[in-house]
């Protein structure tokens, strides 16, 4: 079979059979790409791949493309899947990926920010455009709701209830959710649908989506990517928009909100991904201790 039709199979099973966000399907399908050129520069057709091929593979990812842990994670989870799929359509006698080991990834605190911060990168954006008017509303509401970046791109003005607070989200696997956010994001969007979108859409355009481009059409992920890192570079922070997401959680926990409200806010599918947020929790409550408490000398224990 050809390289080409054996991954487009490969996408489908994706889709029909794991049902793998459109994201996860184009991050499965270049890493597939990547191991199958592996395979023909190595002359090493696919039945004859053995765990010794596919530790070759990702010692190349790690040392030459400089792939970090996570990333490994993901090539590894790629290549199971992929394997799965060649032993199920017979193209192979033995799936030599159920024996590669995930590598251990290293837990590090995700990069928070505290509203005060948040608040002076918002008051830098210029309100005077219907361009900057439009990221104000769209970082208030994914600092607000703790969006993705692409759950804020999925958005449709059907989807939001200013007067009730009330955005429906698709998160990742296509799953939908309900989000709350605050006064202050119900009003920079009102102002937005008011005075700005309707300027970008243009007499043309009959676009769906919340968040638009000067050109009327949806407003991409690399698009706001580039916008918030504009405004965070004059702001002296995070040039991550997903920091924003980060601030979100660590403000409800610091406020005392549970942690399954939080998973629910957040979508995620399993408890253990909220709670590194309480580790960020303990790290204030440390520094608050090393602030606040008076030094104790040896004489005074």
């Amino acid at each position: 079979m050809e390289k080409t039709e054996l991954l487009s199979r490969f996408c489908s099973r994706l889709v029909a059979v794991e049902k793998r966000a459109v994201l996860t399907r184009e991050c499965y399908r270049l890493e597939i790409k990547r191991f199958l050129d592996f395979l023909e520069t190595e002359k090493i057709p696919l039945e004859k791949a053995d765990t010794g091929a596919l530790s070759a593979y990702l010692a190349v990812r790690r040392n030459v493309d400089k792939i970090d842990s996570r990333s490994a994670a993901k090539a590894v989870s790629a290549l199971r899947s992929f394997f799965k799929f060649a032993s199920d359509e017979r193209l192979i006698n033995d799936n030599p990926a159920s024996l590669i080991e995930s590598p251990k990834r290293r837990a590090s605190l995700p990069e928070v920010m505290d509203r005060k911060t948040v608040e002076s990168l918002f008051n830098l954006i210029d309100m005077k455009s219907p361009l900057g008017i439009r990221d104000r509303a769209l970082f208030e509401m994914i600092y607000s709701c703790g969006l993705r970046v692409s759950e804020a791109v999925s958005l449709n003005i059907r989807d939001v209830d200013i007067k009730g607070g009330l955005a429906k989200v698709r998160g990742k696997g296509n799953k939908e959710r309900l989000v709350i956010f605050g006064q202050e994001a119900g009003i920079r969007l009102e102002q937005y649908l008011q005075e700005a979108r309707g300027k970008l859409a243009g007499k043309v355009n009959k676009s769906d989506a919340l968040f638009i481009g000067r050109n009327g059409k949806r407003l991409s992920r690399k698009g706001i990517w580039k916008n918030y890192a504009k405004w965070a570079s004059l702001a002296g922070t995070s040039s991550h928009i997903h920091t924003l997401r980060h601030s979100f959680a660590t403000s409800l926990l610091e406020g005392g909100s549970d942690l399954r409200t939080v998973q629910e806010l957040l979508g995620h599918a399993d408890l253990s991904t909220t709670q590194i947020y309480t580790h960020v929790d303990v790290s204030v409550l440390r520094e608050n201790h090393r602030k606040f408490l008076p030094k104790l000398s040896r004489t005074e224990l």
